[in-house]
C-alpha cells in the first residue's frame, strides 16, 4: 500500500513525483489515510483572477462558467483554472479525521480550509445546483480531503459564514502587509486595488502596524467613492495600474514613492507600475495571482529599481485570526466587503 506524506504527494495520480499543487490529476477516494481529514463541502470561494478569468472568457454566461468549473473539478480531481493556475478555498464540516491527523480538528467542526483549492482533492455531488455562475462564492456539496500539513482555521461564531470565508480568503494578505511595514520607521504605503477585499484588509493592516500616510490606488472614480467613505487611505488616487508610468506618477502626486507597495489587483501587466511607484530600497508585495514574476524580476532589472519583491503566498503564521480582527476593529473594512457581496 502507498504511504501518505503529510504534503499529499499519495494522492498525486500523474505526473509522478510532484506536488498537489502542481499535479495534473489528483486521487479523490473518499477513503483516508490515517493522516487526513475529509470534509463535507458547504461552500467554495473562487479566487479573483480565476473567476474573472473565467467570466470574460464566457462574456458572463454563468451556466458556461459552471459548466466549466464542473468540467475542471471532475477532470483534475481539484479545482485549478488552467489559465490563471489559481483555484480559491471552501468552507464545510469535517465528516472524519484519520487517528494522526496533526490538525486538531474531529468530526463535527465547521471550518474553512486556508491552503487553495488548487492542491485539495475535491468532489462535487450536486452539480452546483445552487450556483448561478456569478459571483466567486459558490454553493455546493461534495467533499474534499485535507492533507497532514494542510490548514484550516474553525470559523468564527460571530461572524456569518459567507463573511467570514471572503476574509479567510484573502487574509495572507494583511498578514504580510503588516509584518513588511513594521520592518520600516514610519513607512508610505501604497496599495493598488485598495477598494477590494484583500486591498481593504491591506490597508487597515498597514495603518495598525505603524504606516505614516496610506495610499490607496483604485482605478475608476466609483471605487475612489468608495474608499473615500470607507476612510481607509489617507490619500486616494484614480490611476490604471497596467499603465506604468501613470500609476507612478500618481502614488508620487499622493506623497510617494512608497516605502511598501501591494499590489491586490486581479488583471495581469501591473508589475512594472508598481516597481516604479516603489522608493529605492523598498517593497513590493505580489498578491494577485494575475502577477507575472519574470516580468517583474525583469521589469524591475530593466529599470535599475533596487526594491525587493515578495511573492505573497498566502500563509503567514496566525494569518487568519489577524485578518478577522482587521475586519472586527475597521469600519471601514466591513464597509468594503459589504459593498462585495
Amino acid at each position: 500500500m502507498v504511504q501518505s506524506d503529510p504534503v499529499g504527494t499519495h494522492r498525486v495520480l500523474e505526473p509522478a513525483g510532484a506536488l498537489p499543487q502542481a499535479a495534473q490529476r489528483l486521487d479523490v477516494r473518499r477513503e483516508l489515510w490515517p493522516d487526513e481529514v475529509r470534509v463535507r463541502v458547504e461552500r467554495l470561494n473562487l479566487d479573483a483572477a480565476s473567476f474573472r478569468q473565467l467570466a470574460e472568457k464566457h462574456a458572463g454566461d454563468g451556466d458556461a462558467v459552471r459548466a466549466e468549473v464542473l468540467d475542471i473539478v471532475a477532470t483534475r480531481g481539484k479545482m485549478q483554472n488552467p489559465v490563471t493556475g489559481s483555484g480559491g478555498m471552501l468552507i464545510g464540516t469535517v465528516e472524519e479525521a484519520g487517528p494522526d491527523s496533526p490538525l486538531g480538528l474531529k468530526q463535527g467542526d465547521r471550518v474553512a480550509t486556508l491552503v487553495s483549492l488548487t492542491l485539495t482533492p475535491l468532489v462535487i455531488e450536486d452539480g452546483l445546483v445552487r450556483w448561478d455562475g456569478r459571483s466567486e462564492q459558490v454553493p455546493a456539496e461534495g467533499y474534499a480531503i485535507l492533507f497532514g500539513r494542510s490548514i484550516a482555521a474553525t470559523l468564527p461564531a460571530d461572524l456569518d459564514d459567507e463573511i467570514a470565508l471572503s476574509v479567510m480568503d484573502v487574509c495572507g494578505a494583511p498578514a504580510l502587509t503588516s509584518r513588511v511595514v513594521a520592518q520600516y520607521e514610519d513607512p508610505t504605503v501604497a496599495v493598488i486595488g485598495a477598494a477590494g477585499k484583500s486591498g481593504s484588509l491591506s490597508l487597515a493592516a498597514a495603518a495598525h502596524a505603524g504606516a505614516a500616510r496610506t495610499i490607496g490606488v483604485v482605478p475608476h472614480e466609483r471605487e475612489a467613492a468608495l474608499l473615500h467613505e470607507a476612510g481607509l487611505a489617507d490619500q486616494v488616487v484614480i490611476a490604471d495600474a497596467r499603465d506604468p508610468l501613470a500609476l507612478r506618477d500618481a502614488v508620487t502626486t499622493a506623497g510617494g514613492p512608497a516605502d511598501v507597495t501591494v499590489v491586490c489587483v486581479d488583471v495581469p501587466g501591473c508589475e512594472g507600475g508598481a516597481i516604479l511607484a516603489t522608493a529605492e530600497r523598498g517593497t513590493v508585495i505580489f498578491f494577485s495571482m494575475a502577477t507575472s514574476f519574470s516580468a517583474a524580476a525583469l521589469g524591475a532589472e530593466g529599470v535599475a529599481a533596487d526594491v525587493t519583491m515578495l511573492v505573497g503566498n498566502g500563509y503567514v503564521p496566525g494569518h487568519a485570526s489577524y485578518a478577522l480582527d482587521r475586519y472586527r476593529d475597521s469600519a471601514g473594512v466591513r464597509t468594503i466587503f459589504e459593498s462585495r457581496r
